[in-house]
């Protein structure tokens, strides 16, 4: 083998040696911060799996920064965020970073075709958690747009690879699945986002007086998301399809409890999916997928 050979061997092989610790990197982040979307992944098929993991590793490192930084003053948290956001631009360009979570999530993006339409309005949203303590209809909107749907449409690039036709087809589903999501995330941290973060979500909704009836309209609101989304997971790639419908589960069985769970207790006490359950929602998704 020539010399000129030998190097370009030994540069691709560090190349994919850096490319793997990074993609290990993103998933330490998402195994440490989430339990049931760790589970759900892993019915995820490779590469989608890995793939999916980078992604939300990002989202997982903005989302940090904005809600759990300590004492950080917010000017410290925004220059954070904006640094970060920076990266993933130049990682996006080049394939490249310095940061382990960036470089694998811009190895996703630049394969799968996330593009910055996708990128900016996220970190859009996560920069309104640091001034933005409650939303009108127009706001919210947007918030759910950068923070949740995106997300869904960049897992949907992922599941799909490159079907241009298929992703105009479902992207609606997926965009109103991540909206369920953070919707129902956002009615089951009322107390932890409105009494240590200072912020309320919904708009026109008073933390402090919410009843059952205001509770049932928002989840009324999730519940039409959750079958939208519904509908178009049988045309997600088998690839996908088992993992997608678990996680739709999850948040369904979630969304049942809240409903169950006294407005006044909401305000109070953060509700949970008990393991158990999840387990035989995991596994009601395995066996439904070979159906």
């Amino acid at each position: 083998m020539s010399a000129p050979a030998v190097r370009r061997r030994l540069l691709t092989d560090h190349a994919a040696r850096y490319d793997a610790v990074a993609q290990t990197s993103a998933a330490v982040v998402i195994a440490g911060y989430s339990t049931s979307f760790g589970w759900a992944t892993r019915l995820l098929a490779e590469p989608v799996r890995t793939h999916v993991r980078n992604v939300y590793a990002l989202v997982r490192v903005a989302d940090e920064i904005v809600d759990e930084p300590g004492e950080w003053p917010a000017d410290q948290r925004a220059h954070l965020l904006t640094v970060l956001e920076e990266e993933t631009y130049q990682a996006l360009r080049t394939g490249h970073s310095a940061n382990l979570v960036v470089h694998a999530f811009a190895l996703t993006a630049r394969r799968c075709g996330i593009g910055r339409d996708l990128v900016e309005p996220f970190f859009g949203s996560m920069r309104a958690d640091l001034s933005v303590t409650a939303h009108d209809a127009g706001s919210f909107a947007e918030y759910v747009h950068g923070s949740a749907e995106v997300v869904g449409l960049m897992c949907l690039r992922v599941f799909l690879a490159g079907d241009e036709r298929a992703y105009a087809e479902l992207a609606d589903g997926a965009a109103r699945l991540g909206a369920a999501f953070q919707k129902i995330n956002f009615l089951r941290d009322l107390a932890e986002d409105h009494d240590l973060r200072g912020r309320s979500y919904f708009p026109g909704v008073d933390v402090g007086r919410l009843d059952d009836a205001c509770r049932d309209a928002l989840l009324d609101d999730v519940a039409a998301d959750l079958a939208a989304a519904r509908a178009a997971i049988p045309h997600l790639p088998a690839s996908s399809r088992r993992a997608v419908r678990a996680a739709h589960d999850l948040f369904a069985e979630l969304a049942r409890r809240l409903r169950a769970t006294p407005a006044a207790t909401l305000t109070r006490t953060r509700v949970r999916v008990p393991g158990l359950v999840k387990a035989r929602i995991l596994a009601r998704a395995v066996l439904e997928g070979r159906r």
